[in-house]
């Protein structure tokens, strides 16, 4: 997994997390949702790129 895409994940599911609390806070369920939504994306991902690493390790290439 490169760094950009490690980077660029985390900041993903930074933003999630974000609104999901902003969302709760003000009781706006909709922007909580998203933030959800935001995290399982950038979750999804994460493990897609360790998949990658993983294959490259036992590949090595």
């Amino acid at each position: 997994m490169g760094v950009a895409d490690k980077f660029e994940n985390k900041a993903e599911e930074l933003k999630g997390k974000t609104k999901e609390h902003i969302g709760s806070a003000t009781n706006d369920r909709d922007l909580e949702a998203d933030g959800k939504a935001d995290q399982a994306k950038a979750g999804v991902k994460q493990a897609g790129e360790h998949l990658k690493d993983a294959a490259k390790d036992v590949t090595g290439r």
